[in-house]
């Protein structure tokens, strides 16, 4: 297909960013992305902030909670982005929050499609009468002097070209662009599209920006009955999803009336 090919040269020929992205990566094959980056960090590499790196296939794609991340090869846009914020450790919530509306907004832009999220890191289209997930993030932090975020590496996963039958078995019903569209999506402009309003957003929230508020528009959690599950403990929660503050965290309340503030946790939907 035209615009499907994402090796290094045809990519940087064609990027619009300043610097997310300039020190661009192709592995054809790979354990994880996230997990290179984090090999190339520990042993004095020392990559530049924005370096991405990007595959045709994970062999051990991982998403939040350990979970296994499959997408057939050459299905997907599979891709990690390296950065160094220097901001308070409480504030890596941002990074989420930005990459979400960054993923949405470049869906929207390449295909037309009305993109949402789910808290915290799901990016979601709807599919008949319910709303499916068609694509992930995964942030592995680095925090200094249990005060700083040093570095932090995004991971990335779009489902684009992953026919209905290949779509993995998921706590949340998986979709892809595919399946959304008809038709296949070219999955350079996609790229291109995600790169550049990743370093957009990046570049406002460095300049003392918050992403909360146009990220907490599209959720689609708020007001929602919601079981939790608390990342950690493993603790369970049933409750309304009644809203998230500006460092991401999602506001629950119980049966009894009493309010929680969840910073990382499993969500489902619930009918009722």
């Amino acid at each position: 297909m035209t615009g499907d090919e994402l090796h290094y040269s045809v990519v940087r020929a064609e990027l619009t960013t300043q610097w997310l992205g300039r020190n661009y990566r192709y592995i054809e094959s790979i354990g994880s992305t996230n997990d290179r980056l984090k090999e190339w960090l520990a042993d004095g590499s020392n990559p530049p902030a924005g370096t991405v790196l990007l595959t045709d296939y994970q062999t051990a794609g991982r998403g939040r909670l350990d979970r296994r991340w499959e997408a057939p090869p050459a299905t997907s846009l599979l891709f990690s982005v390296l950065f160094r914020p220097g901001w308070p450790a409480e504030k890596s919530g941002r990074l989420t929050m930005l990459a979400g509306l960054a993923i949405a907004e470049a869906i929207e832009t390449v295909t037309g499609l009305d993109v949402r999220l789910k808290w915290p890191n799901d990016i979601m289209l709807r599919q008949d009468d319910s709303w499916a997930k068609v694509a992930g993030l995964l942030l592995d932090a680095v925090v200094s002097d249990g005060q700083t975020l040093e570095s932090a590496i995004l991971g990335i996963g779009v489902n684009v070209n992953i026919p209905s039958g290949a779509l993995p078995e998921a706590i949340t019903a998986p979709t892809s662009l595919l399946v959304a569209c008809g038709q296949p999506v070219a999955r350079r402009p996609l790229l291109l599209a995600c790169l550049e309003r990743l370093e957009h957003h990046y570049n406002a929230a460095e300049r003392g920006l918050s992403p909360w508020a146009a990220w907490n528009e599209r959720l689609i959690t708020i007001g929602r009955a919601v079981n939790v599950t608390a990342a950690g403990t493993g603790q369970s929660l049933a409750g309304l999803a009644e809203a998230t503050d500006e460092l991401g965290r999602l506001i629950v309340r119980d049966e009894t009336g009493r309010r929680h503030t969840i910073a990382a946790g499993d969500v489902t939907l619930r009918d009722n």
